[in-house]
């Protein structure tokens, strides 16, 4: 699991009910089922209209992307071109065929193949680049789902507000009930609210973060298996991948990487 998001989820719901206890408010006065129901049924179903099953479906895959740790690590990945590199470079590329087949990474692993089977190096990197593209793609609808529940959730706060409004209006022959009634009818502003900017917008931020992140790896492991199947020195493989590990991934993805990078160097 990654802490850091539920660490987040934890803190931030911790802060907001924290914050409402704290002048003395009631924590099952927070608690509404009709506004519920209104709020999180009616983004569930803005959303439903806004996209196709196909997108839909991946739902579960893109929390998993937001609440599991990745376990990529590009320092490792250059090692391991690196050294797949002295292998082809000493016994020729041949020799990689079963590391290749069963290499973890399918990315990598079909980037590899394509060199064992002596694929042109120019239509290798046309078909990396379009693997590339449908990945990142496929990342960025995943976000856009949360993107739109965190557009669509404030909206239907307040519309279950103004309902709740109509009802306290259509039962003013009873003013003690008015201030409970209304009360009730906020709550359903501060589920949408709360819900877009504590969990649907985070959530796509993390996994617009984890998607690059992954895009940056993958253009590493281009360059290193073009470098690799042009015969190039390992050495200078390496250095070549170093740089772009710091040029591409240090700027907000990946500072242990950038350190372990300057410690090479």
């Amino acid at each position: 699991m990654d802490l850091t998001t539920i660490l987040g989820l934890v803190l931030g719901l911790a802060g907001l009910i924290g914050g409402y206890m704290w002048d003395g408010g009631h924590l099952g006065s927070l608690f509404i089922p009709s506004a519920m129901l209104i709020v999180f049924g009616g983004t569930f179903g803005a959303v439903a209209v806004s996209f196709p099953g196909r997108i839909l479906t991946k739902v579960p895959q893109a929390l998993r992307i937001a609440f599991m740790k990745t376990e990529s690590d590009p320092s490792h990945t250059i090692e391991e071109i690196v050294d797949m590199a002295t292998v082809a470079r000493r016994e020729g590329v041949l020799a990689l065929e079963q590391r290749a087949q069963e290499h973890a990474n399918p990315f990598l692993k079909e980037g590899l193949m394509m060199v064992v089977d002596g694929t042109d190096p120019e239509l290798a990197r046309q078909i990396l680049e379009l693997e590339m593209d449908a990945i990142e793609h496929e990342k960025e609808n995943m976000s856009k789902i949360f993107e739109s529940a965190g557009g669509y959730a404030p909206t239907m706060g307040i519309i279950g507000t103004v309902m709740g409004l109509i009802h306290v209006l259509g039962n003013l022959d009873d003013p003690s009930s008015l201030g409970p009634a209304i009360a009730v009818a906020f709550t359903a502003t501060l589920y949408g609210v709360m819900s877009a900017n504590l969990i649907y917008l985070p959530i796509a931020n993390k996994i617009k973060l984890r998607s690059k992140e992954e895009t940056s790896e993958m253009e590493l492991m281009l360059e290193g298996i073009l470098a690799l199947q042009a015969g190039e020195n390992p050495q200078l493989i390496k250095k070549k991948l170093n740089s772009f590990l710091h040029d591409k991934m240090s700027k907000g993805t990946s500072r242990e990487a950038g350190g372990s990078y300057a410690e090479e160097a």
